[in-house]
């Protein structure tokens, strides 16, 4: 992933190095109190602000594998890549206007407890079993791996010595500190990651005159054909399914969103411990805005970096980013852009973290021993952060076995992605939905989910007939390393459909076992329905009046305009 190495002076160093220290003692400080309850630790007493919600589901998303990713995929593909970021921000539209009322208006404290109140007890331990190892091996096991990998960039600290000093720093306050701790941090850090892009790709603009480049005609003739477009066709010149097209990525891209914006534990905590329903709105849509950035910040300098420095970057785009830091940022830069990359790997890590530790005392916990006392379930809760650390620490290393980490952390979330989309989506449009609908899908999208995520998983293909391997993966000819087919996937590479497209079967079959079971099964009643807190959510948006500029259904509408804007300006 990042594979040559820079000189780093002192400075970078003594500011990279203050800024571990000074994070962690901030965390401490804002979060850590000798008697907590299990309110403040899990959901920061319900206090949170929309400023501090927005940055910290920001921050919380953002890791370094996104910082090398994005940019390594605006070097290859362009922009087009932005659409990950862009969709993002329909996503937290979503979330602030449907699911936050759902969620604040029943005062759960985990995601799993709604389905547990819309549903049964069964699709609560699913979920939470789910959220659990989802965090475990994908926030918290490969974002060490890829904060690793920076620490070995910077200062040549062999890879699991980096893991551990990432991961001990990171759980230290987290642990002691709780969510408070973790949106306080996150406001700070959200600052310096943006920063620190906003630097890049200033210095990325300015170097221009010095290859030429002094107009946008210039520049625009100086990329790769459609490297500056946001939408591409559903096929390529071959005739096969493109992986970023338009269809792939305005439709397909949703089946993993919602799952991930809306119904992710890790995600949406951060709203749970909103001060009230306003603030939890707000800061979604906060974040949808925020969203805007990377395209411009992450993906665009990638673009750049291919007019000013593709010989020296080569066959391999991952080397996009440090490339780019070498050869632009000078000294003090250099080490505060570091650190805006560890304080991308340090938020993922820390909200996993917190994520974890809630689910396992309010779903598994609080659920088998009702009367477990509070003090008991903060504790367990920092026990579960421990143990998950550990078990991260050890998993971490093996995600080195993959050459594109960006690519398999979106594959693993196909497995019960589909599944939990349409339960909750479903479960919140449509009050005929039935709980043993909500099982059947369950059980039906993990049966089909992780066949197809074994059979898919990318890997590479030594072993096999080069000729018969170039065959198969005729669809992305950049594999091909070295005589070898790195990441090379059965339906993606050699069925030639992308994976976000097997996403979206996989969603309309979860969509029709749902239907069919919840029209073969008695529906809730009407008292079940009042219960559980269900309304029609459209009703939920308009039965209040607008109060002015600030209202969350005036922000979330100006920033779907904005979107429309950008996609039209950016065809």
């Amino acid at each position: 992933m990042l594979l040559a190495k820079t000189a780093i002076e002192a400075v970078d160093l003594t500011i990279i190095v203050v800024y571990l220290i000074g994070i962690m003692a901030v965390g401490i400080w804002a979060g850590y109190r000798k008697k907590t309850s299990s309110t403040q630790f899990f959901l920061a007493g319900r206090s949170l602000k929309w400023p501090m919600i927005g940055a910290a589901l920001f921050t919380a998303n953002i890791s370094t594998i996104h910082l090398v990713g994005l940019s390594a995929s605006g070097f290859s593909e362009g922009i087009v890549v932005g659409n990950f970021e862009w969709m993002a921000s329909f996503c937290l539209i979503v979330l602030g206007l449907i699911f936050v009322p759902f969620y604040l208006r029943t005062k759960i404290t985990t995601l799993p407890e709604f389905l547990e109140r819309r549903y049964s007890t069964t699709c609560r331990m699913i979920m939470a079993f789910i959220a659990i190892w989802s965090a475990l091996l994908l926030h918290i096991g490969v974002s060490l791996y890829a904060g690793a990998k920076v620490f070995d960039y910077f200062f040549g600290i062999p890879v699991i010595y980096s893991i551990v000093i990432i991961a001990v720093v990171t759980a230290i306050y987290t642990i002691l500190g709780g969510l408070r701790a973790i949106v306080v941090t996150d406001t700070i850090q959200a600052v310096l990651l943006l920063g620190g892009c906003v630097l890049l790709t200033v210095f990325a603009f300015a170097k221009l005159p010095d290859a030429g480049i002094h107009s946008f005609a210039d520049f625009k003739e100086a990329v790769k054909p459609e490297q500056l477009s946001m939408t591409h066709a559903i096929r390529d010149a071959n005739g096969n399914f493109n992986q970023y097209s338009w269809l792939t990525l305005m439709i397909g891209y949703h089946v993993l969103g919602i799952w991930y914006w809306c119904t992710d534990q890790t995600i949406v905590q951060k709203t749970l411990g909103a001060k009230d329903m306003r603030n939890g709105q707000l800061g979604a849509v906060f974040a949808g805005w925020l969203k805007i950035l990377p395209l411009f910040f992450m993906v665009l300098p990638g673009v750049v970096a291919y007019v000013l420095f593709k010989d020296k970057i080569g066959g391999d785009p991952n080397n996009t980013l440090t490339v780019m830091i070498d050869e632009l940022l000078p000294t003090g830069v250099k080490g505060l852009f570091a650190a805006g990359l560890l304080a991308a790997v340090m938020s993922t890590v820390e909200a996993a973290l917190n994520s974890t530790a809630t689910v396992t005392a309010e779903d598994i916990v609080r659920h088998i021993r009702p009367q477990t006392k509070d003090a008991a379930l903060v504790l367990i809760g920092r026990i579960t952060a421990c143990v998950v650390i550990v078990l991260a620490m050890l998993w971490s290393p093996y995600c080195e076995k993959f050459r594109n980490i960006f690519v398999v952390i979106n594959k693993v979330p196909m497995m019960f992605a589909p599944a939990i989309t349409t339960v909750f989506v479903l479960g919140v449009f449509w009050k005929r939905g039935t709980k043993q609908a909500a099982l059947a899908t369950f059980i039906a999208g993990l049966a089909v989910g992780l066949p197809y995520f074994l059979i898919d998983m990318p890997h590479s293909m030594a072993a096999v007939d080069i000729q018969s391997a170039i065959d198969a993966v005729r669809v992305a000819p950049e594999r091909i390393v070295d005589g070898i087919v790195a990441d090379y996937g059965v339906i993606t590479d050699g069925w030639g459909i992308p994976y976000m497209m097997a996403g979206l079967i996989l969603l309309c079959m979860c969509i029709g076992i749902y239907v069919v079971v919840s029209l073969a099964t008695p529906a809730p009643t009407d008292e079940e329905l009042e219960r559980m807190g269900w309304k029609p959510p459209l009703k939920a948006i308009t039965s209040t009046k607008i109060t002015g500029i600030t209202d969350p259904r005036i922000a979330a509408g100006l920033l779907f305009v904005v979107m429309i804007i950008l996609y039209y300006l950016l065809r």
